[in-house]
Protein backbone atom coordinates (compact mmCIF):
# COMPACT_ATOMS: atom_id res chain seq x y z
CA UNK A 1 0.00 0.00 0.00
CA UNK A 2 1.55 3.62 -0.48
CA UNK A 3 1.40 6.20 1.58
CA UNK A 4 -0.50 8.25 -0.74
CA UNK A 5 -3.39 5.55 -0.86
CA UNK A 6 -3.79 5.16 2.71
CA UNK A 7 -6.14 6.97 5.15
CA UNK A 8 -4.60 8.92 7.83
CA UNK A 9 -3.51 7.37 10.85
CA UNK A 10 -4.45 8.89 14.31
CA UNK A 11 -1.49 10.93 15.00
CA UNK A 12 -1.90 12.73 11.60
CA UNK A 13 -6.25 13.42 11.97
CA UNK A 14 -6.47 17.27 12.62
CA UNK A 15 -7.80 18.32 15.88
CA UNK A 16 -11.01 19.49 15.00
CA UNK A 17 -11.87 16.49 13.49
CA UNK A 18 -10.77 14.78 16.29
CA UNK A 19 -12.70 17.36 18.65
CA UNK A 20 -15.71 16.31 16.54
CA UNK A 21 -14.99 12.92 16.45
CA UNK A 22 -15.18 13.20 20.38
CA UNK A 23 -18.62 15.30 20.50
CA UNK A 24 -20.01 12.84 17.90
CA UNK A 25 -19.40 9.84 20.09
CA UNK A 26 -19.64 11.31 23.39
CA UNK A 27 -23.98 13.09 23.01
CA UNK A 28 -24.98 9.89 21.99
CA UNK A 29 -23.48 8.33 25.21
CA UNK A 30 -25.41 11.50 26.82
CA UNK A 31 -28.55 10.70 24.96
CA UNK A 32 -28.20 6.93 26.29
CA UNK A 33 -27.88 8.02 29.87
CA UNK A 34 -30.13 10.95 30.02
CA UNK A 35 -33.37 8.61 29.17
CA UNK A 36 -31.69 5.96 31.91
CA UNK A 37 -31.33 8.61 34.45
CA UNK A 38 -34.63 10.20 33.71
CA UNK A 39 -36.63 6.74 33.80
CA UNK A 40 -34.37 5.79 36.76
CA UNK A 41 -35.19 9.16 38.82
CA UNK A 42 -38.73 9.37 38.26
CA UNK A 43 -39.15 5.78 38.79
CA UNK A 44 -42.04 6.13 41.20
CA UNK A 45 -43.65 8.83 39.18
CA UNK A 46 -43.53 6.47 36.28
CA UNK A 47 -45.13 3.73 38.25
CA UNK A 48 -48.06 5.43 39.65
CA UNK A 49 -49.44 6.68 36.02
CA UNK A 50 -48.66 4.36 33.69
CA UNK A 51 -49.29 0.79 36.39
CA UNK A 52 -52.43 0.31 38.25
CA UNK A 53 -52.71 1.49 42.02
CA UNK A 54 -51.75 -1.30 44.60
CA UNK A 55 -49.88 -3.46 41.87
CA UNK A 56 -46.19 -2.77 43.59
CA UNK A 57 -45.82 -0.69 40.61
CA UNK A 58 -42.31 0.72 41.58
CA UNK A 59 -40.96 -3.10 40.85
CA UNK A 60 -42.48 -2.91 37.72
CA UNK A 61 -41.23 -0.28 36.18
CA UNK A 62 -37.92 -1.68 37.31
CA UNK A 63 -38.93 -4.89 35.20
CA UNK A 64 -38.76 -2.48 32.76
CA UNK A 65 -35.96 -0.64 33.20
CA UNK A 66 -34.44 -4.41 32.90
CA UNK A 67 -36.24 -5.41 29.58
CA UNK A 68 -34.22 -2.84 27.84
CA UNK A 69 -30.91 -4.68 28.59
CA UNK A 70 -32.17 -7.83 28.11
CA UNK A 71 -33.10 -6.83 24.72
CA UNK A 72 -29.16 -4.82 24.64
CA UNK A 73 -27.53 -8.50 23.59
CA UNK A 74 -29.96 -8.39 20.26
CA UNK A 75 -29.35 -5.10 19.53
CA UNK A 76 -25.13 -5.68 19.61
CA UNK A 77 -26.00 -9.12 17.65
CA UNK A 78 -27.22 -6.89 14.96
CA UNK A 79 -25.20 -3.43 14.97
CA UNK A 80 -21.90 -5.22 15.75
CA UNK A 81 -21.24 -7.31 12.82
CA UNK A 82 -23.10 -4.30 10.74
CA UNK A 83 -20.71 -1.81 11.92
CA UNK A 84 -17.75 -3.97 11.05
CA UNK A 85 -19.01 -4.29 7.91
CA UNK A 86 -20.44 -0.99 7.17
CA UNK A 87 -18.50 1.10 8.89
CA UNK A 88 -18.63 2.82 12.75
CA UNK A 89 -20.38 6.05 11.39
CA UNK A 90 -23.94 5.00 9.59
CA UNK A 91 -24.64 2.56 12.51
CA UNK A 92 -23.83 5.40 15.09
CA UNK A 93 -26.41 7.85 12.73
CA UNK A 94 -28.64 5.00 13.14
CA UNK A 95 -28.47 4.45 16.73
CA UNK A 96 -29.06 7.39 17.90
CA UNK A 97 -32.11 8.17 15.99
CA UNK A 98 -33.83 4.92 17.06
CA UNK A 99 -32.79 5.85 20.73
CA UNK A 100 -33.63 9.40 21.38
CA UNK A 101 -37.39 8.26 19.35
CA UNK A 102 -37.69 5.66 21.56
CA UNK A 103 -36.93 8.02 24.71
CA UNK A 104 -39.68 10.47 23.29
CA UNK A 105 -42.30 7.95 22.83
CA UNK A 106 -41.94 7.55 26.63
CA UNK A 107 -43.17 10.52 27.79
CA UNK A 108 -46.46 10.47 25.45
CA UNK A 109 -47.75 7.23 26.58
CA UNK A 110 -51.49 7.80 27.80
CA UNK A 111 -51.86 7.07 31.71
CA UNK A 112 -53.36 3.66 33.40
CA UNK A 113 -56.58 5.10 34.09
CA UNK A 114 -56.62 6.46 30.38
CA UNK A 115 -55.63 3.15 28.60
CA UNK A 116 -55.24 0.41 31.14
CA UNK A 117 -52.64 -2.43 30.42
CA UNK A 118 -51.76 -0.88 26.60
CA UNK A 119 -50.04 1.59 28.98
CA UNK A 120 -47.18 -0.83 30.54
CA UNK A 121 -47.34 -3.05 27.05
CA UNK A 122 -46.54 0.49 25.50
CA UNK A 123 -43.65 1.52 28.31
CA UNK A 124 -42.00 -2.12 27.66
CA UNK A 125 -42.18 -1.63 24.01
CA UNK A 126 -40.30 1.58 24.35
CA UNK A 127 -37.42 -0.01 26.88
CA UNK A 128 -37.22 -2.88 23.99
CA UNK A 129 -36.64 -0.36 21.19
CA UNK A 130 -34.70 1.42 23.58
CA UNK A 131 -32.43 -1.69 24.60
CA UNK A 132 -32.19 -2.64 20.91
CA UNK A 133 -30.97 0.89 19.36
CA UNK A 134 -28.40 1.20 23.03
CA UNK A 135 -26.86 -2.61 22.09
CA UNK A 136 -25.20 -1.04 19.16
CA UNK A 137 -24.91 2.87 20.58
CA UNK A 138 -22.35 2.40 23.65
CA UNK A 139 -19.99 -0.68 22.06
CA UNK A 140 -20.14 1.77 18.75
CA UNK A 141 -19.27 4.69 20.40
CA UNK A 142 -16.46 3.51 22.36
CA UNK A 143 -14.75 1.91 19.41
CA UNK A 144 -15.20 5.46 16.87
CA UNK A 145 -14.10 7.23 19.60
CA UNK A 146 -10.79 4.59 19.94
CA UNK A 147 -9.85 4.49 16.80
CA UNK A 148 -9.89 8.08 16.71
CA UNK A 149 -7.93 8.94 19.88
CA UNK A 150 -3.92 9.22 19.63
CA UNK A 151 -2.14 6.07 21.01
CA UNK A 152 -0.48 8.00 23.28
CA UNK A 153 -3.81 9.74 24.61
CA UNK A 154 -6.33 7.09 24.11
CA UNK A 155 -7.43 6.93 27.95
CA UNK A 156 -7.41 10.90 27.84
CA UNK A 157 -9.58 11.39 24.73
CA UNK A 158 -11.82 8.53 25.54
CA UNK A 159 -12.66 9.61 29.33
CA UNK A 160 -14.64 12.51 27.60
CA UNK A 161 -17.71 9.46 26.07
CA UNK A 162 -18.35 8.76 29.82
CA UNK A 163 -18.12 12.51 30.32
CA UNK A 164 -21.12 12.22 27.84
CA UNK A 165 -22.40 9.56 30.34
CA UNK A 166 -22.05 11.50 33.48
CA UNK A 167 -23.51 14.91 31.53
CA UNK A 168 -26.78 12.45 30.96
CA UNK A 169 -27.37 11.63 34.20
CA UNK A 170 -26.72 14.54 35.90
CA UNK A 171 -29.00 16.45 33.44
CA UNK A 172 -31.90 14.15 33.81
CA UNK A 173 -31.40 14.23 38.00
CA UNK A 174 -31.33 18.01 37.74
CA UNK A 175 -34.43 18.11 35.91
CA UNK A 176 -36.10 15.83 37.84
CA UNK A 177 -34.62 17.79 41.21
CA UNK A 178 -36.69 20.52 39.62
CA UNK A 179 -39.60 19.19 38.49
CA UNK A 180 -40.08 17.38 42.01
CA UNK A 181 -39.50 20.69 43.90
CA UNK A 182 -41.68 23.06 41.81
CA UNK A 183 -44.66 20.95 41.02
CA UNK A 184 -46.82 19.09 43.51
CA UNK A 185 -47.39 14.87 43.77
CA UNK A 186 -50.49 15.33 41.24
CA UNK A 187 -48.75 17.17 38.61
CA UNK A 188 -45.73 14.95 38.62
CA UNK A 189 -48.17 11.93 38.34
CA UNK A 190 -50.51 13.41 35.65
CA UNK A 191 -47.70 15.24 33.05
CA UNK A 192 -44.69 16.33 35.20
CA UNK A 193 -42.56 13.30 34.56
CA UNK A 194 -43.13 13.41 30.82
CA UNK A 195 -41.35 16.28 30.45
CA UNK A 196 -37.72 15.24 30.85
CA UNK A 197 -38.18 12.45 28.15
CA UNK A 198 -39.11 15.06 25.75
CA UNK A 199 -35.47 16.46 25.65
CA UNK A 200 -34.62 13.63 24.08
CA UNK A 201 -35.41 14.76 20.56
CA UNK A 202 -33.70 17.81 20.20
CA UNK A 203 -30.62 16.25 21.73
CA UNK A 204 -31.33 13.07 19.36
CA UNK A 205 -30.89 15.69 16.55
CA UNK A 206 -27.71 17.29 17.14
CA UNK A 207 -26.21 14.00 18.01
CA UNK A 208 -27.46 12.39 14.34
CA UNK A 209 -26.27 15.76 12.72
CA UNK A 210 -22.75 15.69 14.11
CA UNK A 211 -22.46 12.45 13.55
CA UNK A 212 -23.57 12.60 9.44
CA UNK A 213 -20.48 15.08 9.28
CA UNK A 214 -17.61 13.18 10.09
CA UNK A 215 -15.86 10.72 8.46
CA UNK A 216 -15.48 7.29 9.49
CA UNK A 217 -12.40 6.48 11.46
CA UNK A 218 -9.06 6.12 10.18
CA UNK A 219 -8.70 2.49 11.63
CA UNK A 220 -11.49 1.32 9.60
CA UNK A 221 -11.11 2.74 6.75
CA UNK A 222 -7.30 1.22 6.32
CA UNK A 223 -9.09 -1.95 6.92
CA UNK A 224 -11.84 -1.28 4.28
CA UNK A 225 -9.11 -0.21 1.41
CA UNK A 226 -7.52 -3.68 2.04
CA UNK A 227 -11.20 -5.02 0.92
CA UNK A 228 -10.90 -7.03 4.33
CA UNK A 229 -14.31 -5.62 6.12
CA UNK A 230 -17.11 -7.55 4.07
CA UNK A 231 -15.23 -11.03 3.48
CA UNK A 232 -13.84 -11.40 7.17
CA UNK A 233 -16.72 -10.04 8.83
CA UNK A 234 -19.19 -13.21 7.90
CA UNK A 235 -17.52 -15.25 10.50
CA UNK A 236 -17.38 -12.77 13.54
CA UNK A 237 -19.54 -15.23 15.51
CA UNK A 238 -17.53 -18.28 15.34
CA UNK A 239 -13.99 -16.03 15.49
CA UNK A 240 -15.32 -14.50 18.64
CA UNK A 241 -16.10 -17.65 20.44
CA UNK A 242 -12.67 -19.11 19.04
CA UNK A 243 -10.12 -16.88 18.50
CA UNK A 244 -11.04 -14.28 21.19
CA UNK A 245 -12.14 -16.00 23.74
CA UNK A 246 -9.94 -14.33 26.47
CA UNK A 247 -10.82 -11.35 24.80
CA UNK A 248 -14.31 -12.27 25.21
CA UNK A 249 -14.18 -13.72 29.21
CA UNK A 250 -11.98 -10.68 30.14
CA UNK A 251 -14.45 -8.20 29.06
CA UNK A 252 -17.56 -9.98 30.15
CA UNK A 253 -15.88 -10.19 33.87
CA UNK A 254 -14.74 -6.32 33.69
CA UNK A 255 -18.29 -5.44 32.34
CA UNK A 256 -19.74 -7.12 35.75
CA UNK A 257 -17.68 -5.08 38.28
CA UNK A 258 -18.49 -1.98 35.74
CA UNK A 259 -21.80 -2.11 35.15
CA UNK A 260 -23.34 -3.69 38.40
CA UNK A 261 -21.40 -0.86 40.13
CA UNK A 262 -22.57 1.79 37.74
CA UNK A 263 -26.36 0.39 37.98
CA UNK A 264 -26.55 -0.16 41.89
CA UNK A 265 -24.90 3.27 42.19
CA UNK A 266 -26.18 5.67 39.74
CA UNK A 267 -29.25 4.28 39.05
CA UNK A 268 -30.78 2.58 41.57
CA UNK A 269 -29.56 4.95 44.01
CA UNK A 270 -32.36 7.52 44.37
CA UNK A 271 -35.04 4.53 44.10
CA UNK A 272 -32.98 2.72 46.99
CA UNK A 273 -33.28 6.08 49.51
CA UNK A 274 -36.89 6.72 48.57
CA UNK A 275 -38.04 3.21 49.25
CA UNK A 276 -35.46 1.20 51.96
CA UNK A 277 -34.34 4.10 53.73
CA UNK A 278 -37.32 6.20 54.09
CA UNK A 279 -35.66 9.55 52.49
CA UNK A 280 -38.04 12.26 51.18
CA UNK A 281 -37.57 12.43 47.32
CA UNK A 282 -36.02 15.58 46.54
CA UNK A 283 -33.13 14.53 49.28
CA UNK A 284 -33.01 11.53 47.84
CA UNK A 285 -32.52 13.19 44.24
CA UNK A 286 -29.66 15.46 45.29
CA UNK A 287 -27.76 12.53 46.94
CA UNK A 288 -26.04 11.38 43.45
CA UNK A 289 -25.80 14.86 42.55
CA UNK A 290 -22.60 16.09 44.17
CA UNK A 291 -20.85 12.99 43.42
CA UNK A 292 -21.55 12.84 39.96
CA UNK A 293 -20.19 16.20 38.87
CA UNK A 294 -17.27 15.38 41.16
CA UNK A 295 -16.66 12.59 39.02
CA UNK A 296 -17.26 14.36 36.05
CA UNK A 297 -14.99 16.55 36.58
CA UNK A 298 -12.23 14.08 37.50
CA UNK A 299 -12.52 11.68 34.87
CA UNK A 300 -10.23 13.38 32.17
CA UNK A 301 -7.63 13.04 34.58
CA UNK A 302 -7.58 9.61 35.58
CA UNK A 303 -7.97 8.83 31.61
CA UNK A 304 -4.47 10.53 31.77
CA UNK A 305 -2.99 8.52 34.58
CA UNK A 306 -4.57 5.84 32.69
CA UNK A 307 -2.00 6.56 29.62
CA UNK A 308 1.00 7.14 31.88
CA UNK A 309 0.26 3.56 34.32
CA UNK A 310 -2.04 1.65 32.11
CA UNK A 311 -5.57 0.33 32.29
CA UNK A 312 -4.84 -2.87 34.44
CA UNK A 313 -3.56 -1.29 37.58
CA UNK A 314 -6.37 1.43 37.41
CA UNK A 315 -9.37 -1.31 37.04
CA UNK A 316 -7.55 -3.32 39.79
CA UNK A 317 -7.12 -0.51 42.00
CA UNK A 318 -10.74 0.53 41.49
CA UNK A 319 -12.05 -2.66 42.12
CA UNK A 320 -9.96 -3.49 45.08
CA UNK A 321 -10.82 -0.55 46.78
CA UNK A 322 -14.68 -0.49 46.39
CA UNK A 323 -14.39 -4.08 47.95
CA UNK A 324 -12.56 -2.59 50.74
CA UNK A 325 -14.90 0.57 50.96
CA UNK A 326 -18.72 -0.53 49.86
CA UNK A 327 -20.19 -1.82 53.42
CA UNK A 328 -18.80 1.11 55.54
CA UNK A 329 -19.52 3.62 53.00
CA UNK A 330 -23.19 1.94 52.45
CA UNK A 331 -23.44 2.24 56.41
CA UNK A 332 -22.76 6.12 56.44
CA UNK A 333 -25.62 6.31 53.74
CA UNK A 334 -28.13 4.98 55.99
CA UNK A 335 -26.93 7.50 58.70
CA UNK A 336 -28.40 10.57 57.20
CA UNK A 337 -28.97 13.11 54.02
CA UNK A 338 -24.91 14.22 54.91
CA UNK A 339 -23.71 10.49 55.19
CA UNK A 340 -25.67 9.91 52.07
CA UNK A 341 -23.78 12.21 50.46
CA UNK A 342 -20.56 11.50 51.50
CA UNK A 343 -21.09 8.19 51.28
CA UNK A 344 -22.06 8.21 47.57
CA UNK A 345 -19.22 10.60 46.70
CA UNK A 346 -16.63 8.28 48.01
CA UNK A 347 -17.89 5.31 46.17
CA UNK A 348 -18.40 7.08 43.33
CA UNK A 349 -14.71 8.75 43.11
CA UNK A 350 -13.56 4.82 43.74
CA UNK A 351 -15.89 3.69 40.71
CA UNK A 352 -14.17 6.69 38.25
CA UNK A 353 -10.87 5.41 37.38
CA UNK A 354 -13.05 1.93 35.72
CA UNK A 355 -15.58 4.71 33.92
CA UNK A 356 -12.92 6.80 32.76
CA UNK A 357 -11.10 4.14 31.05
CA UNK A 358 -13.94 2.19 29.03
CA UNK A 359 -12.88 3.62 25.67
CA UNK A 360 -9.24 3.04 26.36
CA UNK A 361 -9.60 -0.59 27.43
CA UNK A 362 -12.34 -2.57 25.74
CA UNK A 363 -12.00 -1.69 22.04
CA UNK A 364 -8.09 -2.37 22.49
CA UNK A 365 -9.17 -5.29 23.60
CA UNK A 366 -10.38 -7.07 19.21
CA UNK A 367 -8.20 -6.16 16.70
CA UNK A 368 -9.64 -3.98 14.22
CA UNK A 369 -12.15 -6.82 11.77
CA UNK A 370 -14.13 -7.74 14.81
CA UNK A 371 -13.50 -4.77 17.14
CA UNK A 372 -17.15 -3.20 17.22
CA UNK A 373 -18.60 -6.68 17.75
CA UNK A 374 -16.87 -8.30 20.07
CA UNK A 375 -17.13 -4.77 22.18
CA UNK A 376 -21.01 -4.67 21.19
CA UNK A 377 -21.93 -8.09 21.52
CA UNK A 378 -19.47 -8.70 24.83
CA UNK A 379 -20.46 -5.66 26.85
CA UNK A 380 -23.86 -5.99 25.91
CA UNK A 381 -24.69 -9.44 26.94
CA UNK A 382 -22.85 -8.95 30.40
CA UNK A 383 -24.79 -5.73 31.11
CA UNK A 384 -27.89 -7.38 30.31
CA UNK A 385 -27.34 -9.98 33.00
CA UNK A 386 -25.82 -8.45 35.24
CA UNK A 387 -26.37 -4.60 35.02
CA UNK A 388 -29.99 -3.54 33.56
CA UNK A 389 -31.27 -6.02 36.06
CA UNK A 390 -29.47 -4.33 39.06
CA UNK A 391 -32.46 -2.68 40.44
CA UNK A 392 -34.83 -4.87 40.44
CA UNK A 393 -32.28 -7.50 41.65
CA UNK A 394 -31.90 -5.34 44.64
CA UNK A 395 -35.02 -4.12 45.23
CA UNK A 396 -36.64 -8.26 45.42
CA UNK A 397 -34.02 -9.39 47.35
CA UNK A 398 -34.40 -6.35 49.83
CA UNK A 399 -37.89 -6.71 50.00
CA UNK A 400 -37.46 -10.83 50.43
CA UNK A 401 -34.45 -10.62 53.29
CA UNK A 402 -34.96 -6.91 54.81
CA UNK A 403 -31.19 -6.88 54.25
CA UNK A 404 -30.43 -2.82 53.39
CA UNK A 405 -27.06 -3.94 53.02
CA UNK A 406 -27.92 -6.40 49.60
CA UNK A 407 -26.51 -2.88 47.06
CA UNK A 408 -23.39 -3.27 49.07
CA UNK A 409 -22.98 -7.23 48.99
CA UNK A 410 -23.97 -6.96 44.88
CA UNK A 411 -21.27 -4.72 44.59
CA UNK A 412 -18.41 -6.28 46.45
CA UNK A 413 -19.19 -9.63 44.59
CA UNK A 414 -19.26 -7.88 41.10
CA UNK A 415 -15.67 -6.28 42.11
CA UNK A 416 -13.72 -9.46 43.21
CA UNK A 417 -15.08 -10.72 39.66
CA UNK A 418 -13.53 -7.77 38.26
CA UNK A 419 -10.28 -8.48 40.26
CA UNK A 420 -9.60 -11.58 38.62
CA UNK A 421 -10.48 -10.14 35.28
CA UNK A 422 -8.45 -7.22 35.33
CA UNK A 423 -5.53 -9.49 36.25
CA UNK A 424 -5.88 -11.39 32.59
CA UNK A 425 -6.57 -8.41 31.11
CA UNK A 426 -3.71 -7.15 27.98
CA UNK A 427 -2.45 -4.00 28.83
CA UNK A 428 -2.24 -1.71 25.77
CA UNK A 429 -1.70 1.76 26.78
CA UNK A 430 -0.36 3.85 23.82
CA UNK A 431 -0.47 1.09 21.96
CA UNK A 432 -1.76 0.90 17.89
CA UNK A 433 -5.10 -0.25 17.50
CA UNK A 434 -4.23 -0.42 13.28
CA UNK A 435 -4.05 -4.35 12.04
CA UNK A 436 -5.66 -7.76 12.23
CA UNK A 437 -4.31 -8.89 15.29
CA UNK A 438 -5.32 -7.93 19.16
CA UNK A 439 -3.44 -4.99 20.36
CA UNK A 440 -0.49 -6.20 22.84
CA UNK A 441 0.08 -9.80 21.33
CA UNK A 442 2.86 -10.84 19.96
CA UNK A 443 1.46 -10.89 16.58
CA UNK A 444 0.13 -8.02 17.06
CA UNK A 445 3.77 -6.27 17.85
CA UNK A 446 5.18 -7.67 14.89
CA UNK A 447 2.21 -6.85 12.73
CA UNK A 448 2.91 -2.60 13.35
CA UNK A 449 6.40 -3.29 12.94
CA UNK A 450 5.58 -4.35 8.95
CA UNK A 451 3.02 -1.62 9.07
CA UNK A 452 5.41 0.58 10.02
CA UNK A 453 7.50 -0.37 7.21
CA UNK A 454 5.00 -0.37 4.75
CA UNK A 455 4.13 3.55 5.52
CA UNK A 456 7.85 4.43 5.50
Amino acid sequence: MSQESSPPTTKDVPPKVLHRAIGASAIGNAVEWFDYGVYAYLTTHIAASLFPEGSNGVFYTLVGFAISFLIRPIGGLFWGPLGDKIGRKRVLAMTIILMASSTLVVGLIPSYETIGIWAPIMLYACRMLQGFSAGGEYGGAATFMAEYAPDKKRGFYGSFLEVGTLVGFTMGNLIALLLVNILDADSMESWGWRLPFFVAAPLGLIGMYLRSRMEDTPVFRELEQKEATKEQVSGVFKDLLTRYTRSILTLFGLVIALNVVNYTLLSYMPTYLQTTLDMEESDALLVPLFGQIAMLVTLPFFGILSDRIGRRPMWMGSCAALVVAVIPMYLLIGTSLTGAIIGFAVLGMLYAPQLATISATFPAMFPTIVRFAGVAIGYNVATSLFGGTASAVNEAIIGATGNNLVPAFYMLGACLIGIVSAYFLIETKGLSLHGTEVPGTPESIEEQKQLTAQRN
